[in-house]
């Protein structure tokens, strides 16, 4: 496959200790949804005005249901619908600390089967029965000792769907009065970490590209490629699933449109 001239030399003084994929092709992508805004706009993240912007976008537990389908399995126009078998939740947990609210992160231990090493979100597999909150919530308390009665489920975004593995993902926003205390199992998480979500909506902290592969993903664009989200934080590179994640958080607290949901 021939190289494209647009290739992105990746991360340039950047430490992080994990392997970023090379999918073969892969262009730099766009600026991030928010890049037009004003540093003021992407400061002062609150608590409560991460409630009134979530409530704005229809994402409150409370009031709007979430979907029970990813919302890519509704754009793929080829072959038949793909059944989920496997349901997995995950749970940005954020609290506030001097007016910014910040979102609680792990690395995944590398003794893992899969993603090891990698920047998540605390979460797993659901269990038979089980709502994504309860999911979110036990699997936050086995992997860094968060106790579920400190959290106030908040808000849902959008599930993801993993083709391969016929499985889907979906994030649960709750909200904690204060800076927890953790305790981590180590058989699945190497460390636990806080970053400031204004800190993910500064300038260059995030990174798009666009990847193509030798197979056709489902949901690609015409041209067969797709965005992957990227967040430069100290010392690491949260990218994939959970860069998803954050970005979308990031879109519906600053204000502005989600791209998954333009169809770009």
């Amino acid at each position: 496959m021939a190289q494209n001239p647009q290739r992105p030399n990746r991360f340039v003084g950047h430490l992080y200790p994990q392997v970023i994929p090379d999918p073969g092709e892969v262009e730099a992508g766009a600026p991030a949804p928010w890049a037009h805004l004003q540093t003021s706009s992407r400061s002062n993240l609150s608590l409560a005005h991460v409630a009134t912007m979530l409530r704005s976008s229809a994402r409150l537990l409370d009031t709007d249901l979430p979907p029970d389908q990813p919302a890519e399995l509704t754009i793929v126009a080829d072959g038949p619908p793909v059944p989920i078998t496997r349901r997995s939740a995950v749970l940005a947990a954020l609290f506030e600390e001097d007016g910014e609210c910040r979102v609680i992160l792990t690395r995944r231990a590398l003794s893992l089967r899969h993603h090891k090493g990698e920047i998540a979100l605390p979460g797993g597999r659901c269990d038979e029965h089980e709502s994504a909150v309860e999911t979110a919530l036990r699997e936050a308390h086995e992997e860094v000792g968060l106790e579920p009665s400190l959290v106030t489920p908040l808000a849902w975004l959008s599930p993801l769907a993993t083709f391969a593995s016929s499985s889907a993902v979906w994030p649960v926003v709750g909200t904690l009065a204060n800076r927890p205390t953790f305790t981590i199992n180590e058989a699945e998480v190497d460390r636990v970490f806080t970053v400031a979500l204004k800190d993910l909506a500064a300038e260059g902290a995030f990174v798009e590209e666009r990847w193509r592969r030798s197979a056709p993903r489902p949901g690609a664009d015409p041209d067969g490629s797709f965005a992957i989200y990227f967040f430069k934080v100290p010392g690491d590179v949260i990218w994939g699933a959970t860069a998803r994640v954050l970005t979308e958080l990031l879109c519906h607290v600053t204000g502005v449109p989600w791209p998954a949901e333009r169809g770009l």
